[in-house]
């Protein structure tokens, strides 16, 4: 039997590609951030001031997904967005100056990285904790009303499933059978908090039943079965058949923020979640299929490293906005 939602080369290169990208772009972030940050951390000091959330370990949460959605489509994310940002292909050199804070980033260096918005391609970010669902279920509406058949996805972690919005975003969506696709990035922790302690069920998306709709559970970080998934439920949206829930089992290498001591993990869990690294599983995946080799993919990190080494470059050398700046493009009575 045919598959709905098929495999190709191309496209599995392609998302192995954006992985290693992303992770590049997040490693090397992270060194950055560390700049003017020692002896005694200093979060206001360095080039990039502020709080820092990565994503490394998270990458297959958008690839996966981000692979079957078009321009027009629309997503939003959580605090922890570079992975979807890119992977949405949000312009890579405007992602950087804005988190450098500077006036050629995507909101001229006034929203930052956890702040981010890219109307070519219809992305977006907050910083507040939930805040993804309600504004992908807008969006999903305003599609069905206008009579499109694009679709919008909400991301959110695993604490964010216990906000009201959640709640309240799916309950609307089911009703109004809405294209929105609510994608859970159950990565076991909300901030500090294991989710057994803060959540009253195992899986997040068995609460779909509760709203009459698709819930699927993707084990493992398992890129393919992602793909799957979302591919099957992008479709169905796009058909008309209304929303869906998926959740995600993945890993954050590093800590919740920048400077987070980490002392709530247990102190081999970032090892072992090594040791599943996506990125490594993915390629050994593609070498057994005949699809890659060793020299492609020391091609992949060559070019990834020249892409994202250049976008860092743009930032770097781009200008500071000027003080009166401040008040522009800013709503304002």
């Amino acid at each position: 039997m045919r598959k709905l939602v098929e495999l190709t080369k191309e496209k599995a290169v392609n998302m192995l590609y954006t992985m290693i990208k992303i992770r590049y772009f997040e490693d090397t972030m992270k060194q950055i951030y560390a700049e003017g940050k020692s002896p005694i951390f200093n979060i206001a000091a360095g080039p990039v001031p502020g709080e820092m959330h990565l994503s490394a370990g998270q990458e297959p949460t958008a690839v996966g997904v981000c692979i079957h959605l078009r321009p027009e489509d629309f997503v939003s994310a959580t605090h922890r967005a570079h992975h979807v940002a890119i992977a949405k292909g949000v312009d890579l050199k405007k992602l950087a100056a804005e988190i450098f804070g500077k006036k050629t980033g995507l909101c001229k260096g006034k929203g930052g990285h956890m702040h981010l918005f890219d109307a070519k391609v219809n992305f977006s970010c907050s910083g507040i904790v939930g805040a993804s669902f309600p504004q992908a279920t807008g969006a999903a509406l305003a599609f069905k009303m206008m009579g499109k058949d694009n679709v919008a996805v909400a991301y959110g972690g695993d604490g964010a499933a216990n906000q009201g919005t959640f709640h309240e975003a799916l309950n609307l969506a089911a009703l109004w059978k809405l294209p929105v696709i609510f994608v859970i990035e159950d990565n076991k922790w909300a901030i500090s908090v294991p989710k057994s302690s803060s959540t009253a069920i195992t899986r997040n998306s068995d609460r779909a039943v509760a709203y009459g709709i698709p819930g699927v559970f993707i084990p493992d970080n398992d890129l393919f079965a992602l793909y799957e998934a979302a591919g099957e439920a992008i479709e169905r949206a796009r058909k008309g058949g209304g929303p869906t829930l998926i959740e995600i089992e993945t890993y954050r290498f590093y800590g919740h923020f920048e400077g987070d001591p980490e002392v709530y993990r247990p102190k081999d869990e970032v090892e072992k979640l090594r040791e599943k690294d996506p990125i490594k599983r993915v390629k050994e995946q593609l070498i057994a299929r005949g699809w890659l080799d060793e020299q492609g993919y020391e091609t992949l990190w060559s070019k990834a490293r020249s892409e994202v080494d250049e976008a860092i470059r743009f930032a770097r050398e781009s200008p500071y906005p000027e003080p009166e700046e401040a008040l522009e493009d800013v709503f304002a009575r």
